[in-house]
């Protein structure tokens, strides 16, 4: 699901309400991010995977189905689901800055109730906030910056940046295919 200057208006409403959706509830943000890494899956899948009670993980698949985030690949028994790719670009309120709502922000969304660092962070920042440390993120495992340098760019202690970028990390990895095998002296942020 891309925001393309060639769909109608309605469609790119509809994305976007689909979408706001996930960002809401860190539940379905993590099925979501889930049938994103594993391609395909059954309910069954996720009732394991994920340690859902059955009914809740078909409510859950249901309603991503329903909001067309996810798509029936085989509807055999047991029907197995996807998710569809998600890239879809929207200006803050303010006008003054722009993101992109990915799989990978999706992912860190669904973290949320897992990891306290993003829940606050999302409590203090919003899912804008979160979309901007994640870009520090990749950068920062990248090697482009520092903790600090995000701290400064952004206005928030060093300690908050850390704390973020240690959290975004699991998500970095797996959405962006950069090496575990970087560590960072917490101190300043060196590569070590």
């Amino acid at each position: 699901m891309s925001h393309t200057s060639n769909r109608a208006d309605g469609d790119i409403v509809q994305d976007f309400l689909s979408v706001a959706d996930l960002l809401e509830e860190p539940q379905l943000a993590q099925l979501y991010a889930y049938l994103a890494r594993e391609g395909e899956a059954t309910v069954q899948d996720v009732m394991d995977d994920l340690e859902l009670a059955q009914g809740t993980a078909y409510s859950y698949v249901n309603r991503l189905v329903d909001a067309g985030v996810v798509d029936i690949t085989d509807d055999e028994q047991p029907r197995r689901y996807a998710a569809r790719e998600i890239d879809l670009t929207v200006t803050t309120a303010a006008g003054d800055r722009e993101y992109t709502i990915t799989p990978a922000l999706i992912d860190a969304v669904g973290r949320r109730e897992t990891d306290a660092d993003i829940d606050t962070y999302i409590d203090r920042h919003g899912v804008a906030g979160l979309a901007t440390a994640l870009t520090y993120a990749v950068a920062r495992e990248r090697g482009e910056v520092t903790h600090r340098l995000m701290a400064e760019d952004l206005d928030i202690s060093p300690l908050a940046a850390e704390m973020i970028l240690q959290a975004l990390r699991p998500v970095v990895h797996e959405h962006y295919g950069i090496g575990e095998d970087v560590r960072y002296d917490t101190e300043d942020g060196a590569n070590v």
